[in-house]
């Protein structure tokens, strides 16, 4: 939903987010998942660093059931006086966002107009630090959350701004479309991948990202995308067109890890979510690329994941990761 002045990164690197996300999707061989719609009470306002956005669509009666609204910020302070703020406050309480049928997601200052619609109400949100205050005074029954990157409540996902409407893109791009996926958005976008402080450790599948080695991503996202083959320190080495002792170097210089390190916490990862799912032991190793849950229960000890495989086989529970 873009107002007049919108802020161009807090709506431009999300949307950018979605489309690299549609791609990699498609030269995989699968169907897109995200369809970008831009909305507004005006058909062509005027960003925030003067240029003119075309082809904006009316704001619509209804939101279709499992869509995301994303709102942006503005460049100063929303003025409710304003004939496109007033109209578009009024159009959030009549559509309902963040409710069952919709998703609503606030960038930046985008927070601040769900707020005047009454959105927030016994919800935990964020904003950009420059207007927590103003949200605490707007938002009655919210939760105001300082110092966070990003804040996920229910149907809410709310963003510091700017750039971190990036950072949250890519969460949700996880949630949808796996960990791996987003990896390899972020690693297209050269942005590194970032967690809100109250958020679960990174996956592995997200970890051990933060570089721009080539070689070394082409290995992390063979191993990501088949963790069950039967990797070596050799065939990984292939994949990076390099030596298996230069590779090594390259994982413990740029990755702070090693190769079978790195190929041990993908499969520990896989495992789990196995795990969580209602597998058994035997075929939550076998799904992950373990030669056995014996072998599973070795790396699980050796990652201090907490407790035992067969409890979380039992209770679904979530264990911590290691870092």
């Amino acid at each position: 939903m873009l107002l007049p002045g919108s802020l161009i990164l807090d709506w431009a690197g999300p949307a950018e987010a979605f489309r690299i996300a549609n791609q990699l999707l498609v030269a995989g061989g699968l169907p897109p998942r995200f369809e970008l719609r831009f909305i507004g009470p005006q058909a062509s306002p005027t960003s925030s660093v003067g240029i003119c956005v075309a082809g904006v669509t009316p704001l619509p009666d209804r939101l279709p059931a499992g869509s995301w609204l994303v709102l942006s910020g503005i460049a100063g302070r929303f003025d409710l006086a304003s004939p496109d703020v007033a109209a578009t406050i009024d159009w959030l309480r009549r559509a309902s966002p963040a409710r069952e049928a919709a998703r609503l997601v606030t960038i930046c200052a985008g927070a601040l107009l769900a707020a005047h619609a009454g959105l927030l109400r016994g919800r935990r949100a964020t904003t950009h630090h420059h207007h927590l205050d103003e949200l605490r005074r707007v938002a009655a029954g919210c939760e105001v959350v300082a110092n966070r990157v990003f804040v996920l409540d229910a149907h809410l996902a709310s963003s510091a701004g700017i750039t971190t409407g990036i950072d949250l893109a890519l969460h949700l791009i996880a949630q949808e479309c796996g960990a791996a996926l987003a990896a390899r958005a972020a690693q297209t976008m050269v942005v590194a991948l970032r967690r809100g402080a109250d958020d679960p450790e990174l996956s592995p599948f997200l970890a051990y990202r933060n570089h721009l080695h080539p070689a070394l991503h082409r290995v992390q996202d063979a191993v990501s995308a088949d963790p069950r083959r039967a990797w070596t320190a050799t065939s990984m080495a292939q994949v990076g067109h390099t030596s298996p002792r230069h590779l090594t170097r390259l994982f413990v210089r740029h990755a702070g890890t090693s190769p079978l390190q790195y190929l041990r916490r993908i499969r520990l990862a896989v495992a789990q979510a196995a795990l969580q799912s209602g597998c058994g032991v035997t075929r939550a190793a076998e799904l992950a690329g373990f030669s056995s849950d014996t072998q599973l229960r070795r790396a699980w000890g050796q990652f201090q994941m907490g407790g035992r495989p067969s409890d979380i086989a039992r209770t679904g529970e979530r264990t911590p990761a290691a870092a």
